[in-house]
């Protein structure tokens, strides 16, 4: 009973304080400032003084506009429409983008040659990579990233879909103020409560940041040095293979069975290679190469081009959990040297909506043919389960979601 009379009280502060009944006002933010309260023990625990928790949250107010949080009597929100997941390849790789951010990476290359010579040493990640993800992620320090990174971590940690990993978040945040590391005024961040030239969580901060310019803190706001070294040593720890390409762009057979495209499907590059993959412009690949063990991306099906893709392609999307987001890195990467886009070009396809992704994932769920998220995402596993359901209902096996496969999903049986 005391529980049920608790969630009431909660319930009926975040209404008021999120201003849905009339004379909310005088009670405005009383349910997120007790929130915040609430969490002092556990910053304590943590090692946060109670000076440094006073100045972070005194006057501290939650931002209910955010993405991906739950609010009491609003309807369910989610994550953004990322353009990672919703637009084409053709949209998001745009030639324009691409050749812009090479051609300055090309200058940054020369700029920082000695810091980006000592990160390779290092740890065994190409300075064209990291330069590609700074490039990503802030235009290379150009781009002012949007929001408060206290009052995001904040709000999500408080009405979030995610409150729980969030509130670790907090405290993380926390810890860099209190360590010197970076001036409140300077934490600005993505919605999502990523931070710094290369986009870090401060959990994340905690696991991989580095003090390269040994100064004796790790800036990724403003070091050149710490950001650039701090995402080469996350591609590390997350299993970066020094001297291993991230891809190899390839001409696909004519019968190539796209439903083989899924991580799962690993062979040498050689067995691939006399499958009929034919890499483009004529490279010619070492018995090295051959060897490694790679798997088949077809980003829009059997449309467009095709990839064999290494282990450091896996690695480079734990950073972004989107091939498009790797396809971007990647590319960039490879044109801060060799300033040829791709290959094959990208196919005039369309995007169905997240929603109709959605339904066909569910779709194809009912029929067993998919066992994953049901995240509106027409990732690897949507297009090889896509793939298989076209095989079985005797379809154009193309591996790509559209509004005559949803339509046939819709009618089956």
């Amino acid at each position: 009973m005391i529980r049920q009379l608790h969630i009431v009280i909660h319930v009926l502060l975040v209404c008021l304080t999120l201003g849905l009944w009339p004379g909310a006002a005088a009670a405005a933010d009383a349910g997120f400032n007790g929130f915040l309260a609430s969490m002092w023990p556990q910053a304590r625990d943590a090692g946060i003084s109670r000076a440094t928790f006073e100045a972070i949250t005194a006057g501290l107010e939650p931002d209910y506009k955010l993405p991906d949080l739950i609010l009491p009597g609003r309807p369910k929100t989610g994550a953004p429409a990322q353009a990672e997941f919703v637009q084409v390849p053709a949209d998001y790789l745009k030639e324009t983008t691409i050749s812009r951010l090479a051609s300055y990476g090309q200058r940054l290359l020369q700029q920082h040659r000695a810091t980006l010579d000592r990160i390779e040493r290092q740890f065994g990640v190409p300075a064209t990579v990291v330069l590609a993800i700074w490039g990503r992620e802030t235009d290379f320090g150009r781009y002012r990233l949007p929001y408060d990174l206290m009052r995001v971590l904040a709000t999500q940690a408080y009405v979030g879909r995610r409150k729980e990993q969030y509130q670790v978040e907090f405290i993380e945040a926390m810890k860099i103020v209190q360590e010197g590391h970076a001036a409140r005024g300077d934490l600005r961040s993505s919605w999502a409560g990523a931070t710094g030239l290369t986009q870090f969580l401060p959990s994340e901060f905690y696991k991989h940041g580095v003090d390269f310019d040994g100064d004796g803190r790790i800036d990724i706001w403003h070091s050149v040095p710490d950001a650039l070294a701090s995402a080469a040593q996350q591609l590390a720890n997350k299993g970066w293979q020094s001297g291993v390409r991230w891809a190899y762009e390839v001409r696909a057979p004519a019968n190539v069975d796209c439903t083989l495209g899924v991580p799962e499907v690993s062979r040498p590059i050689g067995e691939w290679l006399r499958q009929g993959f034919v890499p483009v412009r004529g490279q010619r690949l070492s018995a090295a190469e051959q060897a490694q063990p790679a798997s088949l991306l077809q980003p829009e099906g059997i449309y467009g081009p095709s990839f064999l893709t290494t282990k450091n392609y896996f690695v480079i999307k734990e950073y972004n959990f989107s091939d498009l987001y790797v396809l971007f890195v990647g590319h960039v990467a490879d044109r801060i040297r060799d300033p040829q886009p791709f290959a094959t070009p990208w196919a005039a396809t369309t995007q169905l909506r997240s929603k109709d992704v959605e339904a066909m994932q569910r779709h194809l769920t009912r029929l067993g043919l998919y066992a994953d998220k049901l995240d509106g995402k027409a990732g690897m596993q949507t297009r090889a389960a896509l793939g298989a359901y076209q095989k079985a209902a005797g379809l154009k096996v193309d591996c790509w979601p559209s509004v005559s496969v949803l339509q046939a999903l819709q009618s089956a049986r």
